[in-house]
């Protein structure tokens, strides 16, 4: 399944469900955590767990996804308990803190009888930092890795994690960058975090633009309105597709050049890697190489 947008959704709004998965998101994720009220949790758990035994078997392309609550609380105790035997298209988890989280988490997924690959939001807490490049080597199915903004600078005491201008200031640059390298040493999908000002949608393509120049293969959304932006920033236009294959082309003719020339410029190895990688997200899989 490819992830260019994946759209929030609180789980005690079952009303809105239907209308998100056919936003074209590539996949929802039902909310159990931040976005639902003490109060409603057991609301949300209860229409979450009917829409998943609904819509087994006929969801079409559009994931799938749960965010639960922290796993050391009794609150994921009972959204474990709401969900089990169920399979989500993935379990995303909040306040992620490397590999020893993800596997605990999937003994506890294992034996409620949850078959579901793990999303980890992998940047909330400050110790998290420090074990982002351990989930490349945690045995556990991952469904991509992820990062927040919001949950850390509250964590240490920061004001914001942004500048006037909205740029993330340094601590959170870095965050970010650890999320993006981190996804990809594990071999996984690196989602974008969330952009807040919904119905900044020019603000929002640079952002999601940015994000797709930078290597994250996809973004988080907040609001149904920001899905048609985030999947057109990652996905790649006619040109980008006709260098790659113009790339991929030149390789399979001189298999045994190092560097060659394509349209002007030369072109090497990391090339040809860069040119694959663009292909495969763009649903070309037969291109010669």
């Amino acid at each position: 399944m490819r992830l260019r947008s994946l759209l929030f959704v609180p789980g005690d709004r079952p009303e809105r469900f239907a209308k998100a998965g056919a936003s074209g998101a590539d996949a929802i994720i039902l909310d159990l955590e931040d976005s639902v009220a003490a109060s409603a949790k057991d609301a949300a758990r209860a229409a979450i767990a009917a829409h998943l035994r609904d819509a087994r078997g006929d969801r079409g392309d559009v994931g799938v996804f749960v965010r639960v609550n922290p796993i050391d609380t009794d609150l994921f105790a009972q959204d474990l308990a709401a969900l089990a035997g169920l399979s989500p298209g993935s379990i995303v988890m909040p306040k992620a803190e490397g590999a020893d989280s993800v596997r605990l988490l999937a003994e506890r997924l294992a034996a409620a009888g949850i078959d579901a690959p793990i999303l980890p939001i992998a940047t909330e807490t400050p110790a998290a930092i420090f074990q982002l490049g351990s989930y490349a080597g945690s045995g556990v199915r991952l469904a991509g890795l992820t990062w927040g903004a919001e949950d850390l600078p509250a964590a240490i005491g920061a004001t914001t994690a942004r500048e006037d201008d909205g740029r993330y200031t340094a601590p959170y640059e870095l965050a970010r960058s650890l999320t993006l390298f981190a996804a990809h040493a594990a071999g996984v999908a690196a989602i974008e975090t969330v952009y807040p000002a919904f119905r900044d949608l020019d603000g929002l393509d640079a952002y999601a633009r940015r994000a797709a120049r930078d290597g994250f293969t996809g973004m988080m959304a907040i609001h149904p309105a920001q899905v048609t932006t985030i999947n057109a920033a990652f996905t790649p236009d006619a040109d980008q597709i006709a260098q790659a294959r113009s790339i991929v082309a030149a390789f399979a003719a001189a298999p045994d050049a190092g560097a060659l020339q394509v349209d002007g410029r030369m072109v090497d190895a990391p090339h040809l890697k860069q040119a694959r990688r663009l292909l495969d997200r763009a649903g070309i899989t037969r291109v010669a190489s």
